[in-house]
């Protein structure tokens, strides 16, 4: 299992050892142990699923408020995502930072999202499956967004919105938010 960082302090790029065969592969996503060692969380307490059926659908991007931050573990399990977390932890280097990278499905990959980050995604093809593995149980009362293509951030979405929520589409943007402060 290789661990990466990525441009966001305590975000991390999994990329599991994909053993191959004439049956098909196999991979162990998640390992105590491994993410022990890199100081990453093993608590899980909430596991959710989202099906998307058409190309260019987004998401986001959306987080959860004290005392409800959660550090979020993403895979997509079917098709391929550009995958967007947003640092919003007050005092951060990155503060304000947008990081992106795809998932496919493929390649087994996961992202480690830490808390006080905002994230969302878009579908890169057809009939797509995310599973998101969470460290605090979802709160409605907690939850909160940022507006998609809020210019501040920066964010280069590779093709045009196809599918988005209303609500995703009324969040504030980040200048219109407060800080998380953990």
């Amino acid at each position: 299992m290789k661990i990466e960082p990525l441009s966001i302090d305590g975000a991390f790029k999994i990329t599991p050892k994909k053993i191959s065969d004439s049956r098909g592969a196999f991979s162990r996503l998640v390992c105590a142990d491994i993410f022990s060692q890199h100081g990453l969380n093993t608590n899980w307490v909430q596991m959710n699923t989202s099906q998307n059926s058409k190309k260019g659908t987004v998401r986001g991007l959306h987080y959860q408020r004290l005392p409800h931050a959660e550090i979020k573990l993403v895979r997509c399990v079917r098709g391929k995502v550009f995958d967007v977390f947003v640092d919003l932890r007050k005092g951060s280097s990155s503060y304000g930072t947008a990081c992106s990278l795809t998932l496919d499905s493929d390649e087994f990959e996961t992202v480690y999202i830490p808390q006080g980050c905002a994230h969302g995604f878009q579908t890169l093809t057809d009939d797509v499956e995310l599973h998101y593995m969470h460290s605090e149980f979802y709160i409605p009362k907690y939850e909160a967004g940022i507006q998609l293509n809020d210019p501040a951030l920066d964010i280069n979405w590779p093709l045009p919105f196809t599918v988005i929520s209303e609500k995703d589409k009324t969040h504030p943007m980040m200048n219109r938010i407060e800080p998380v402060i953990l």
